[in-house]
């Protein structure tokens, strides 16, 4: 599942946990939010580290073609 939809979950779980007086249902709300960021934030630092591997290579590439 996607950090968009953990999160939404979340949110949707805590919003219910604070209507309903649910402590538990409420934490794990907040725990499933946490969770899409952490997620979020690795995919983000994937993606910066494919795109500096990919700069390598280019920049390899344009020296090995003079």
């Amino acid at each position: 599942m996607g950090s968009k939809m953990d999160d939404a979950k979340g949110r949707a779980k805590e919003a219910a946990g604070v209507v309903t007086g649910d402590k538990d249902l409420e934490r794990d709300g907040k725990l499933d939010q946490t969770g899409a960021a952490v997620k979020d934030k690795v995919e983000r630092g994937k993606d910066s580290v494919n795109d500096a591997v990919d700069a390598v290579k280019d920049k390899m590439s344009d020296n090995d073609a003079r």
